[in-house]
């Protein structure tokens, strides 16, 4: 084997460090960062209490909503949090917009379609609910689910307002 001698010229030097990552505290401690903590914990619960039991029929949509928006939830929470909305493409400019439109027009629509399916599956297992009754009974995962997707929805309506508040203000930072 015969030996290759070294490059003559230093390797090309490598794209430019965009600094180190650090926390956004200022986010964290906004209205925003806090209602979105409200929102990973709620959601967690909702779609946790759903998936722990036993679920058919609509309550399969009412699961794939909720872990949907709770993961694009997880994806803003942790791109504001760390401050790098900018490096999504096109809608880093638009940062308070997206978390808007994300809030309002997905998020409260999908978890008050999943919490109507949720409160129904309870009403229809409401019979269960009476004493002497032997059978596994849904009735109680399915009212919790339900009281969970309430009040997350409340939670992502909420931080639509205030972000809708903002635009209204013309400011278009998040915190």
């Amino acid at each position: 084997m015969a030996r290759t001698a070294p490059p003559a010229a230093p390797p090309p030097p490598g794209p430019p460090a965009r600094g180190s990552l650090s926390l956004h505290r200022a986010y964290l401690r906004s209205p925003l960062g806090l209602l979105r903590l409200g929102q990973l914990v709620m959601g967690a619960a909702f779609w946790v209490t759903v998936a722990a039991h036993k679920y058919e029929g609509a309550a399969h949509f009412a699961l794939f909503a909720a872990v949907l928006v709770w993961l694009l939830t997880l994806a803003l929470f942790g791109l504001s949090l760390l401050g790098r909305w900018a490096l999504v493409p096109w809608l880093g400019s638009r940062w308070l917009l997206t978390n808007l439109l994300h809030d309002l027009a997905l998020a409260v629509g999908l978890y008050a379609a999943a919490t109507g399916i949720m409160g129904y599956k309870a009403g229809r297992k409401s019979y269960c609910n009476l004493p002497g009754y032997s059978q596994q009974c849904l009735y109680g995962a399915y009212l919790s689910a339900s009281i969970c997707g309430a009040v997350t929805a409340c939670l992502y309506l909420f931080s639509g307002l205030y972000c809708l508040s903002r635009r209204c203000r013309d400011q278009r930072d998040i915190i």
